[in-house]
């Protein structure tokens, strides 16, 4: 197997970087946060859509700058909630969305052209996103001035999440039809953001995080150049999504280093000439895995130095996780501690006043290097190895996470890696704390009503609607245009999605 051709052999000079220069180490932004802070973006979603909706607005009321959509499993999965797979599952871990209609009820009274919304959808992502199209379209926005971002990014669930429906070729198409279609009709819109939170939840290290993700992030740039895009037409839109650790300073040089690193690898193997396809934005979540359901009021604590490492590696948009989240979903006061932690890190601290504030600093600077060294050696092995899609489908890639993650286990569970109120400092006798619960009767309410939908749609419509859809699946259609069409007639999830699985095909993996 040929070596990969990403190097590193350029010196950092770090007097010769500012913040917003290439290759970006220092920030995207020369002014980064002080004069337009971060993006506070809470992931929210349960139940129903009408309850979610309250509690978007209640996050809007309380200061919240950004919607984060968490949807359920057999949303992400291209269920409906009356299918036999759906029982027990409906509501509990995101918002249930079966129809246009739940969509329309999920964004009630809150004006898309004036808020950021980030879904986080991927094997279904191109009908919840044309869904949330079609109610912009309702609420009289055009679709040029809509902001936010799906998430989209498909190989990670292969690696790390499993929300996988189809096989990674027409997933990659999905993808890429998203791609051309927002260069057209939507173009601020984020139309994919590549995540590597979801590979370090998994167990990955900080290093595998980061090469991992970089190296799905160049596989679809590659497919989307393939099917006909330049490089400048949607690199732009392009986001991540990153994990924000314990590891203070480590998480602060990860996120310098990242930035570097993909910066060097558009400009070496890509060549754009807008320097914003060069620039890796990102959106950070505090790490979940941490949280202790011993002593949830700690979390609080690790939820807050995780996020000001994330602010001081510079991320574009922040979600800190709520305290009790170890125990259930978050409850209302918990998502509003959550909330003001960011507040205050921005409006009682003075970090935002100063672009990378660490930079400079001996240690910062040669982790910052270190890190550098070693996500490109990765990517170098999965290059090594044939590239993303094979290393996927023979478990390579799987098969480091698991490795990372069998070996964080077993250092926690010999007392070698402290967890306080878990390995050390344990409380006897500990109080139960509240959990915050579904109630039990959404699933038989969403049946109900998607039912009544079903009754009073035109089926004959939604019928020759999902036929075109079908045909065009055969082609190279881009078929955004045709789901469009399908969701404004109230054609459910699972319906496009069956459409998508009697052509393209159900993906179950070649790896144990």
């Amino acid at each position: 197997m040929a070596k990969s051709t990403y190097t590193n052999t350029k010196e950092f000079q770090m007097l010769d970087e500012l913040p917003g220069k290439s290759p970006y180490t220092r920030g995207i932004y020369s002014e980064m946060y002080s004069k337009r802070l971060w993006t506070m973006r809470q992931y929210a979603g349960f139940g129903d859509s009408k309850t979610t909706n309250e509690r978007f607005r209640y996050l809007i009321n309380q200061g919240q700058t950004g919607l984060s959509v968490a949807f359920d499993l057999p949303t992400q999965l291209g269920y409906d909630s009356d299918h036999p797979l759906s029982k027990g599952e409906v509501g509990k871990v995101g918002v249930a969305i079966d129809t246009l209609a739940d969509m329309e009820s999920l964004f009630h009274t809150i004006p898309l052209g004036d808020v950021s919304v980030s879904m986080t959808i991927n094997a279904t992502a191109i009908i919840i996103f044309a869904m949330y199209l079609v109610v912009a379209e309702k609420q009289g926005i055009s679709y040029s001035a809509l902001t936010g971002t799906i998430q989209n990014d498909i190989l990670k669930e292969y690696v790390a999440r499993g929300t996988y429906i189809f096989p990674p070729k027409p997933s990659l198409r999905l993808i890429t039809d998203i791609f051309a279609f927002c260069k057209e009709q939507v173009p601020k819109w984020n139309t994919i953001s590549i995540s590597g939170y979801h590979i370090r939840e998994a167990g990955a290290t900080a290093i595998q995080e980061v090469a991992i993700t970089i190296a799905n992030g160049v596989e679809y740039i590659t497919r989307a150049i393939q099917s006909g895009l330049d490089i400048d037409e949607f690199a732009p839109r392009l986001s991540f999504f990153f994990s924000s650790d314990n590891g203070f300073f480590e998480e602060i040089a990860k996120f310098r280093a990242a930035r570097r690193v993909w910066s060097e690898i558009m400009e070496s193997r890509f060549q754009p000439k807008l320097e914003k396809s060069k620039q890796l934005r990102f959106h950070t979540q505090t790490a979940g895995s941490t949280l202790t359901a011993q002593q949830p009021l700690n979390n609080i604590v690790r939820v807050t130095i995780q996020a000001l490492s994330a602010i001081l590696g510079g991320t574009q948009s922040l979600h800190t996780n709520s305290y009790d989240e170890a125990l259930g979903l978050p409850s209302e006061e918990a998502v509003t501690v959550a909330l003001r932690t960011q507040q205050i890190l921005a409006y009682e601290t003075g970090v935002p006043a100063v672009s990378d504030p660490l930079g400079g600093s001996y240690y910062i600077e040669s982790l910052t290097q270190e890190y550098v060294s070693k996500i490109y050696a990765c990517i170098g092995d999965i290059e090594e190895h044939g590239g993303v899609i094979q290393s996927i489908e023979d478990g390579y890639i799987q098969d480091l996470i698991q490795q990372s993650a069998y070996a964080i286990q077993i250092e926690i569970e010999e007392s070698k890696r402290n967890v306080v109120g878990l390995t050390v400092f344990t409380n006897e006798g500990e109080s139960d704390s509240p959990v915050f619960t579904v109630n039990p009767a959404v699933e038989m309410t969403q049946t109900m009503e998607l039912s009544r939908i079903k009754e009073s749609r035109d089926a004959i419509a939604v019928s020759d609607a999902l036929t075109k859809l079908k045909n065009a699946c055969k082609s190279e259609t881009n078929i955004m245009p045709l789901v469009i069409e399908a969701v404004k007639l109230y054609a459910t999830i699972g319906e496009i999605s069956d459409i998508f699985r009697s052509e393209f095909g159900e993906y179950h993996g070649t790896h144990n």
